[in-house]
């Protein structure tokens, strides 16, 4: 109000009044009108929409909230949000960069970085699947299909239609394992991979010892699809570009995936994680801002590790792919690199077995080395550093990880360990502990589910992977995600050969709605609301990622169970089981969404 007059001073009142009028009949409209109306950013409303008796019987002013003394107010149900938002990633939104017209550099790929709405801008309402939406095929029949309705976008099969990337085939998507550079299939793409390496019986995984892999520019991920049959866990990478939903077509399929970029912030994984990366086409200019892009990959991968290049630049004779492979040589050899293969259009680099070619280089060299009080593993929204990460004293005195190949590196005791002052009986009992809780987990699940009743699985507090470890008999792959607050082991979980992120549940996880058969919520709501978070806000973020007919395994103190409780019927869960432990005051809920269309969907079906 600074510069006006004091008369200007007493309108006050009856503008606060009409702003006040003006709320509540907005606030009628919504609660009368369709329940999937969208609640723009800003908007923090608990509407109800239910048509029992007790709600007819109150009025208008109390019958969004259940009031409780202890916990505040608990909703009767949250509104749905308008279908437009079907797809929503809260913090990968560009509508909410146009609003709140954040200055981002395009060139370095920030607006394909993760900016999370405040708590004030938040959507607080339910996801709608689209219209028409099935329960997703089951794996392993998913991997070559899924139902076009659950995701309704078929540009890609038209612009990747040379490439066999998919194909639309009635009611189906299909996957016939194209790529940008192996339109033949990925398999032999793999194949010939393994070849060049001169690997036994041309299998990628060489008797157990490359196991975790990353793909670049993963497309809708093929290639960490077919690399499963080779026991190889491939995190497959892309951001939300103009090839929209390859992610989300990955993860539908049952693969292993995750929504980022390379661009200014590390990725979600400490160093040493991958024994291979890869890059089939995937548009990345290597060589910008002295070479950080490839001094990221370089950081995660392990000693020994390889970079599978496939790109023009590897073969082409024009002047300025000829330019980009001078100076792309010139750089990983500064980095110490050297060509382990190179085959038609693919060539693949190795990392240093030790420290010693680093130490050798001459002074001054660059890209240089990293400060020794620069930690490799810290990534929750870092930025990278253009320089080479050293190795540990284990590694460069073992000369590698000293990790043994698949599957005895599961149960092995990780050398990493020592890093937390965690002991070898620490982590056998650990690892005995969750297969125990596991097997109590299905028993309470079996009358729910069949074997091929989930696939893709989510542990929202990993510790040492232990939880996901358990599961290995069964035909399911785990995202073992770190909160960012604690102790990071998730440099142990890559050294057991699984795979996962470091993320905070104070925000929204960087993945599509419905991409996950089951969530493991370990002590994790009873962490975010002692930092303060929301809870409330953290169960619509496990709705929203859930998959209709999902299942969610919490595990948590009483009063903890007894809130979640309270919201399932606004949230659309049903309970299916609650089992005390004999830990004190922790008790096991075993909940399942409901598969649910908003009115809009149902019109369209008919």
């Amino acid at each position: 109000m600074r510069g006006r007059t004091e008369g200007g001073n007493k309108k006050k009142p009856v503008i606060v009044l009409l702003c006040v009028a003006a709320v509540v009949l907005v606030s009628v409209y919504l609660f009368f009108g369709s329940s999937s109306h969208a609640i723009e950013y800003g908007r923090k409303l608990g509407l109800g929409g239910d048509n029992d008796d007790a709600t007819k019987k109150e009025d208008a002013s109390t019958s969004f909230y259940v009031d409780d003394d202890a916990n505040g107010f608990t909703p009767r149900s949250f509104p749905v949000c308008d279908d437009r938002h079907s797809e929503l990633i809260p913090c990968l939104d560009r509508n909410l960069i146009y609003q709140t017209r954040l200055k981002l550099d395009l060139s370095l790929m920030e607006h394909y970085e993760r900016h999370c709405p405040p708590p004030e801008r938040r959507f607080n309402c339910l996801i709608p699947p689209p219209p028409g939406y099935k329960v997703p095929i089951k794996w392993p029949n998913s991997r070559d299909e899924v139902w076009k309705v659950n995701i309704p976008h078929t540009h890609l099969a038209h612009e990747k239609s040379d490439q066999n990337w998919m194909v639309v085939k009635g009611d189906k998507i299909n996957f016939p394992g194209g790529g940008t550079h192996f339109h033949y299939g990925a398999d032999k793409y793999i194949a010939s991979m393994a070849s060049m390496l001169n690997f036994p019986n041309n299998i990628l995984n060489n008797g157990g010892r490359l196991r975790t892999f990353l793909d670049v520019g993963c497309g809708v991920a093929s290639f960490g699809g077919y690399l499963l049959a080779s026991d190889i866990m491939t995190m497959s990478l892309a951001p939300n570009d103009v090839h929209q939903n390859q992610i989300q077509f990955a993860l539908e399929r049952g693969i292993p995936a995750y929504l980022g970029v390379l661009g200014t912030k590390r990725l979600p994984y400490p160093s040493r994680s991958f024994e291979l990366a890869h890059c089939s086409r995937c548009r990345i200019d290597w060589l910008q801002r002295d070479g950080i892009l490839l001094l990221e990959l370089d950081r995660v991968l392990r000693p020994g590790g390889y970079f599978a290049y496939s790109s023009p630049e590897a073969y082409a004779q024009d002047e300025e792919d000829l330019r980009i492979w001078r100076e792309m040589s010139a750089l990983v050899e500064r980095m110490c690199w050297t060509i382990a293969a190179k085959r038609n259009q693919t060539v693949i680099w190795q990392k240093p077995m030790t420290n010693d070619c680093y130490l050798e280089r001459e002074p001054g060299t660059q890209p240089p080395l990293c400060n020794s009080d620069s930690d490799p593993d810290a990534v929750y929204g870092v930025n990278m550093e253009a320089c080479i990460t050293q190795y540990s004293d284990h590694d460069h005195k073992t000369k590698g990880s000293g990790l043994s190949p698949w599957p005895a590196r599961l149960t092995s005791p990780p050398p990493r360990l020592a890093d937390f002052g965690y002991s070898t009986d620490m982590f056998e009992k650990d690892t005995e502990t969750w297969k125990q809780r596991v097997d109590a987990y299905w028993d309470l699940l079996s009358p729910a589910i069949q074997s091929d009743t989930v696939r893709n699985i989510m542990d929202m507090k990993a510790n040492m992977g232990s939880f996901a470890a358990a599961l290995n008999d069964k035909d399911v792959w785990v995202m073992n995600v770190v909160p960012e607050d604690g102790p990071n082991t998730l440099k142990l979980i890559y050294d057991r050969g699984l795979m996962g992120a470091v993320h905070s549940w104070c925000e929204a996880f960087s993945t599509y709605p419905r991409t996950y058969d089951l969530l493991h919520a370990w002590d994790i709501i009873s962490d975010i609301k002692k930092r303060g978070c929301s809870a409330e806000d953290l169960l619509l973020e496990m709705d929203r990622i859930l998959r209709p007919s999902g299942f969610i395994l919490i595990r948590d103190t009483q009063s903890v169970v007894d809130l979640v409780k309270k919201y399932l019927k606004a949230l659309h869960w049903e309970a299916v089981d609650t089992k005390a432990t004999s830990d004190s005051d922790t008790v096991i809920l075993i909940v399942q969404k409901k598969l649910w269309l908003t009115s809009e969907s149902l019109r369209d079906l008919e």
